[in-house]
């Protein structure tokens, strides 16, 4: 457990670092460079529509996980827009909540008794 918990605060450190380096040079206008490498069917755009794909299924199991509360609808949110930033949070958090237990973790307190 405490490689992933180290996995995760490494990444979590060399993700904002990056995005602060993307956001001084370039601003924050993600979306529409996003979307606009989707719209010209190039590999960039291939790539985009791929890491949407997992950033969607975050959102679902984000919100699956949490039972679909109204709070879980709330993270799912957080996990589509936020992707691995908002993941690398909420998996500590969960680390450190769940005692390290991996089923707990993954598949939510009521499904995993």
């Amino acid at each position: 457990m405490n490689s992933f918990r180290f996995f995760l605060a490494a990444f979590l450190a060399v993700l904002l670092v990056y995005t602060f380096i993307v956001i001084s040079n370039h601003g924050a206008n993600l979306f529409p460079v996003f979307f606009g490498d989707m719209a010209r069917l190039n590999w960039a755009g291939q790539f985009n529509l791929d890491f949407s794909g997992f950033l969607l299924l975050s959102g679902i199991w984000t919100a699956w996980r949490n039972d679909f509360t109204p709070a879980a609808f709330a993270l799912s949110v957080l996990a589509v827009f936020g992707g691995m930033l908002f993941l690398c949070i909420y998996l500590l958090y969960l680390s450190y909540t769940e005692q390290g237990d991996v089923k707990r973790m993954l598949l939510g307190a009521r499904r995993a008794s």
